[in-house]
């Protein structure tokens, strides 16, 4: 996409940290982190969110995750655990596919704050996804 930030770290037009490159994935320090060792994991082909995702590309990010992305930030920064978000429409700031890579520390204050009074009752969220 010509006006994709993403598509443009991609092909090289603005820098980036990169941590791990292929000829599927570029993975790059997010410049926003929430923790040290943050990372993006951004599929070349531009694709704008899970919907429009093939099956082959979410099997390989997912699997370069699990096989060396998480090995990699438990052993350099001794991360205790790992959050693995991705953004669909609402949240989603960048409209090209990626999946964020969050290590979690102790005491990190990474807890996810909603508003709890915006819910509804369990039963009748229940009902609307079991039919």
């Amino acid at each position: 996409m010509e006006n994709c930030l993403f598509c443009k770290i991609i092909n090289g037009e603005i820098p980036s940290r990169t941590i791990y490159e292929d000829e599927m994935v570029k993975v790059f320090m997010d410049i926003n982190p929430s923790t040290n060792g943050h990372l993006l994991v951004v599929p070349k082909k531009h694709i704008v969110n899970i919907l429009d995702m093939d099956k082959e590309t979410y099997i390989y990010m997912f699997n370069l995750i699990k096989e060396k992305l998480y090995p990699l930030l438990k052993e350099k920064l001794n991360c205790e655990g790992l959050t693995i978000a991705q953004n669909n429409e609402l949240g989603q700031e960048v409209k090209h596919f990626h999946i964020h890579l969050i290590p979690r520390y102790q005491n990190d204050c990474g807890d996810f704050k909603y508003d709890k009074s915006l819910l509804i009752d369990l039963d009748e969220v229940e009902k609307k996804l079991a039919n």
